[in-house]
């Protein structure tokens, strides 16, 4: 790991409130005077939760903030950047959580999906919306990103093919047959995209998408030499709480 702490942030959603959190408690964690960690951000910022844009604009000042932070593409940026740019192939991204992002810029969409006339005349006034800062940011987001024994990506890698001949398209949207492939790779990867309650971890992969916009808890993995550690913001209460474990390896 390059005598450097990395820490990996899962599936946000427009979940700002969490987001803060959980920022906050990794820069209390990182020593006085010692190199700063290196963060991921593992994709799908927007769609879902209600603060889309509030997310893009904290992440767009990290990357001014942090020249080495790196920002990986999940399959709902794609899929953002397709309405974005060709509304007839585009158009299913408003069926992913689109809706709430658009609301987020100050966009109401139509209530009735079938009214193509006023979808596109929301994508109009959604493209006009979106500072451009915010689509720099979108438009220059990574696949990958590898450090010692981990590779990074969104959803995970096909196991029959080497590791640098990924596309992009399993890297932003596959599940099976990653999921549930025995054999250990070449490296550790580390992803979002498939959520479960509780983050993932064994001796091949460590899954941190815990559904942030539903259940309320985004999740990071701190990454330092071969130790592993979820830190978690927990909304609940009216209030939001941060926890750590050290995760276990299971062979």
């Amino acid at each position: 790991m390059d005598d450097r702490a990395v820490f990996a942030v899962g599936d946000i959603h427009g979940c700002n409130d969490l987001l803060t959190a959980l920022l906050d408690t990794i820069a209390e964690a990182s020593p006085p005077g010692g190199r700063r960690p290196l963060l991921i951000f593992l994709g799908d910022y927007v769609d879902r939760g209600p603060d889309s844009k509030g997310v893009i604009e904290r992440l767009t000042r990290i990357r001014a903030d942090q020249p080495e932070a790196r920002f990986l593409c999940g399959n709902h940026e794609e899929t953002m950047l397709r309405f974005l740019s060709d509304f007839d192939s585009g158009l299913a991204w408003t069926s992913y959580g689109g809706r709430e992002t658009m609301l987020s810029y100050g966009v109401t969409p139509p209530r009735d999906k079938d009214d193509l006339e006023g979808w596109r005349r929301a994508q109009q006034a959604f493209k006009a919306a979106i500072p451009d800062t915010h689509l720099k940011f979108l438009w220059g987001l990574e696949d990958r990103v590898e450090v010692g024994d981990y590779l990074f990506a969104h959803a995970g890698v096909r196991p029959d093919r080497p590791l640098n001949a990924q596309t992009a398209h399993d890297l932003r949207w596959i599940r099976e047959p990653f999921l549930s492939h025995g054999r250990r790779l070449a490296k550790v990867i580390v992803h979002g995209h498939t959520p479960e309650t509780e983050p993932f971890s064994d001796e091949r992969r460590i899954g941190v998408d815990t559904w942030a916009y539903r259940t309320g808890v985004l999740t990071a993995v701190e990454l330092d030499g071969e130790s592993r550690r979820f830190i978690q913001a927990r909304r609940g209460g009216g209030s939001i709480g941060v926890a750590d474990t050290f995760a276990e390896i299971d062979a």
